[in-house]
């Protein structure tokens, strides 16, 4: 492995995320060991902080699985992306408090090493498969084990420094693991209830999160499927993604390419069109240019173009080409090849999503 290591920087906006994350954390566990410690005197200090980390990594990691197909249902939820690796962390450290506690609590003062103790000291449960009186005895804590070394794993590996010396298909590999430890997760919160509790509470509120998850992730692969096969299609044809329509601001353009050509994009409206990048009069960049009264305008010397056909407003006479363009899912696609000279081009619509 190779490349010269960069240290994390963390620019504003990182830590004023951290900061509300944090600050969060410790208001909602805090409050947590409050109302319980309360309500439940004999809890110890041990057991109410192990169940308030347990709570608080359990509903992230809920809250980070359904990061993914929100945003690829509605791209508001975007921006959540950016900073997803810092809940990833997030989760580990409340498990390895939670692990490190509860391994403190109960296998710390016997006979065998604590860690061994995790996976021997209730060896005789093993056979409660075979008993199904005695399922709730079945030992829950290599799952949480488990877990929480998938979570280690992809906590280290988190960092950029990471994805571009391990590949991006080797560490997207690894990080598909969380779903793996997500189903860990589960079994081990599910048996640990079973085993402490008699309410429904707990399990009601797993297989709701379950099922919100399902649910989110069934509905993002379907909407991919349609979008895809609007996509394939146009493909076909030739048409080319040039951007996504949120990087383009209302009356003004954008110089893209789109396959060998250089094309001028413009949002005007709920409308994208795109036209030659070279204005008629001394080549300027079209796509520096900005709509005013109605017509693209060239930066170099003013010169005119109606967005929907490319013609200079009377009296002038001059055309520039315009291009077939689609917005599919918010993307941007152009057809490197002319429209008619002259020929009207509505554009595409950036309203609804595929059109």
């Amino acid at each position: 492995m190779s490349g010269p290591y960069r240290a994390v920087h963390w620019n504003r906006q990182k830590k004023v995320y951290d900061r509300w994350v944090v600050g969060g954390l410790l208001i909602a566990i805090g409050t947590f060991i409050a109302v319980t410690g309360a309500l439940r005197p004999e809890f110890t200090a041990e057991t109410l902080i192990i169940r308030s980390t347990s709570i608080a990594a359990v509903v992230l990691l809920h809250i980070v699985l359904a990061i993914g197909p929100l945003a690829r249902l509605d791209r508001r939820f975007m921006p959540f992306l950016y900073n997803r690796r810092h809940l990833g962390v997030t989760i580990f450290l409340l498990g390895l408090t939670h692990a490190s506690m509860a391994t403190f609590q109960f296998h710390a003062f016997g006979d065998v090493n604590p860690l061994v103790s995790i996976f021997t000291a209730y060896s005789r449960d093993y056979a409660a498969l075979g008993d199904l009186a005695r399922i709730s005895n079945f030992p829950f804590e290599p799952f949480g084990v488990l877990a929480l070394s998938i979570l280690f794993v992809m906590a280290a590996t988190s960092h950029d420094f990471w994805l571009r010396n391990l590949g991006a298909s080797f560490w997207k590999l690894i990080h598909i693991f969380v779903y793996v430890a997500y189903g860990s997760v589960l079994i081990h919160v599910a048996y640990g209830v079973l085993q402490s509790e008699r309410g429904l509470a707990g399990p009601v509120l797993l297989g709701a999160g379950f099922v919100t998850l399902f649910t989110l992730h069934f509905a993002a692969e379907r909407k991919e499927a349609r979008i895809d096969a609007v996509i394939a299609p146009l493909v076909e044809e030739g048409y080319a993604k040039v951007c996504a329509v949120s990087l383009l601001r209302d009356g003004e353009g954008r110089p893209l390419r789109a396959g060998k050509e250089r094309v001028a994009v413009f949002l005007s409206g709920a409308r994208v069109y795109a036209l030659s990048n070279a204005c008629r009069h001394q080549g300027g960049p079209i796509g520096e240019g900005k709509i005013l009264d109605g017509c693209i305008t060239c930066p170099w010397h003013g010169w005119q173009y109606e967005p929907e056909n490319g013609k200079s407003p009377p009296p002038f006479e001059e055309v520039i080409g315009t291009y077939p363009v689609r917005v599919v899912d918010g993307d941007v696609y152009v057809l490197p090849r002319f429209n008619e000279l002259g020929s009207s081009c509505p554009g595409a619509g950036v309203e609804g999503g595929t059109r």
